[in-house]
């Protein structure tokens, strides 16, 4: 969200930020997978919900966000118009030694068989937005 904001100058009116978290139980039940955090500002337009999942289930985040109360998001969330960020970090060698090279070369080689998050998420892709960010192990 900050590098969105510094890049384009601009704030959504409004924001969910979504964590979530996968359990070590194959299904997490309907009553215990959304919290909804209070950041302490009413009316600013951010909420942050945790969301569980088992280890068998795959997160579909549009359907997720469409069983939000309205009361806890400060309205109701415009799912059919909304943008979707997520993070993608690219590893990269670096000079430090802090494992061997050609364990480097491994960890960096099994990074890009990981499966594509827009569609693990069940994302719109003309509505998602990859920004990406560089780790040197």
């Amino acid at each position: 969200m900050r590098a969105n904001v510094v890049h384009n100058h601009v704030r959504h009116e409004q924001v969910v930020i979504l964590a979530l978290q996968t359990e070590p139980v194959p299904r997490v039940p309907g009553d215990q997978r959304v919290v909804v955090d209070d950041l302490g500002y009413a009316d600013d337009g951010i909420v942050h919900v945790t969301a569980r999942f088992g280890y068998m289930e795959t997160p579909d985040v549009p359907g997720l966000l469409a069983t939000l109360d309205p009361a806890e998001t400060e309205g109701p969330l415009q799912l059919d118009q909304a943008s979707y960020f997520l993070s993608k970090i690219e590893l990269r060698r670096g000079k430090a030694p802090t494992m061997a090279p050609w364990r480097k070369r491994l960890f960096i080689a099994t990074s890009y068989i990981t499966s594509d998050a827009a569609e693990y998420f069940s994302l719109p892709r003309d509505r998602t937005v990859i920004m990406g960010s560089h780790i040197e192990v």
